[in-house]
This record gives structure tokens, sequence and C-alpha cells, in this order.
């Protein structure tokens, strides 16, 4: 079960660590990207286990998607089935890109906020916990969702088109024509990887190996902790 922060420090008690946003299009390898900067020392967060947490009964954002959907996207036990959910925000394959994409606009409208402020409070946790702290959320759709600004840096995780198709398959253990299927229909509710490279810090390339993929990581690691030792950290009172 994801626990969230602890209420926040009264406001004038400035937390000055590294905020970083971690993104990139589906299947990209962001999870796995993320693991590494964990390794190296960094404190990560996943916006999907944040959206998992709200979407539990008794939490409003589960009462204003129920509202929203309809109760056709439960399981028995009252619980969301998330698959249900994603048919009903991205709509069929079959429908055209206005139809899925107006969908998707109404779940988001009703579920970032909420995800966006409980990042905002373990970042800031994390920052009272340690003020030379790296704080990462990783997030598909930071820039969608217009939370670009909460971070200092960001960093966009990029493959090839076919490897988000393979990767997918085998992640979701469905054929590659049904992964290019749902790949295409839900990369249609995301920036292209062009749009989201103009806006990163950094562009980690996991089109290759995981060792240099790997080396990457390292290679950015190590500018995101000098810059986080360099940065003022006022006393907190």
């Amino acid at each position: 079960m994801l626990v969230f922060p602890r209420p926040l420090p009264p406001s004038g008690e400035r937390v000055r660590m590294l905020k970083v946003g971690l993104t990139g299009g589906i299947a990209s390898g962001k999870t796995m990207v993320g693991e590494m900067f964990v390794s190296l020392g960094a404190q990560l967060i996943q916006a999907d286990r944040i959206g998992h947490a709200l979407m539990q009964p008794g939490e409003p954002v589960y009462d204003e998607i129920v509202n929203h959907f309809g109760r056709g996207i439960l399981n028995p036990d009252s619980t969301i089935n998330r698959a249900r959910l994603a048919e009903a925000a991205f709509g069929s394959p079959d429908l055209h890109d206005q139809a899925r994409t107006s969908r998707v606009e109404e779940l988001n409208r009703i579920v970032h906020p909420a995800v966006i402020r409980k990042q905002d409070e373990w970042m800031q946790q994390v920052g009272i916990d340690d003020p030379r702290a790296v704080a990462i959320v990783e997030a598909a759709l930071i820039l969608e969702a217009g939370a670009a600004n909460h971070f200092d840096r960001l960093i966009v995780v990029t493959c090839t088109p076919g490897q988000r198709v393979t990767r997918f398959a085998a992640r979701q253990k469905i054929d590659i024509q049904a992964a290019e299927k749902e790949v295409a229909r839900r990369m249609a509710a995301q920036l292209p990887d062009e749009q989201k490279v103009k806006a990163a810090d950094y562009v980690i390339d996991n089109s290759d190996s995981p060792e240099r993929t790997h080396e990457q990581v390292e290679r950015v690691w190590k500018q995101l902790t000098a810059e986080a030792a360099e940065r003022p950290h006022p006393a907190i009172t």
C-alpha cells in the first residue's frame, strides 16, 4: 500500500532539494531507468502508484471517476477495473482520435490535479528529511498535465517505435499486432517524443542495451548530485 507523506510544515520552512521529473512515452523504459537512479541513491515515486492509491474506494477521486464513467468500470468488489476504465477513456481502437482524446481528457481532469498535489507533498517531505536529496517523480504525462514547472530538471527517456511495440507486447503478454494497436491508441493521448525531447534537460536513449542505458544514467546522476550539492539550503526553523 502506498503511504502518503506526513502533513507539510509551515510555509516559511523552505526545502531546497533537487526536484526531477522522469518521463517518456509508453514502454520507453521509464521504470527501468528510474530503478537505475534509485540504485545510485535517488529517492523516487511513481505517479502511477499515486493514481492507483487515489482510485481506491473511499477516495474522492474514486467517487468522481465512478460518477463520471459509470459503475460498468467496476469489479464485483467495487474496485475500479483499470482495463475497463482504459477502454472507457481511450475508446475502441476503431474510434477516431478526437473521440478518444476527449474521453482521456475527461479522466485526466479528474486524476491529474490530485496526483500532482500528492507528488508535490512527497517531494516536500523528501526535502525535509534530506535537504540535499534528489527527488524523482516518474510520470508518463508530466508535460501533458502541465506539471513541468513543478520540477527543477526534466529527464526524458526515448526508444524506437519498434522497440516500444515489442516491449509493450512482452509486458502485456499480447501479440505484436494487438500491441501495435494499443500503443497507437495510447500514444494518441501523449506528446510525441520530439516535443518531449525539446522540453528536456536530459535525454536518455534507451534503444540500446541496458548497460548503455546505465552509462547514460550514471552521467546524468553525477550532474544531478553535483547540482543538488551546490544549491542553497536555508536552515529549517
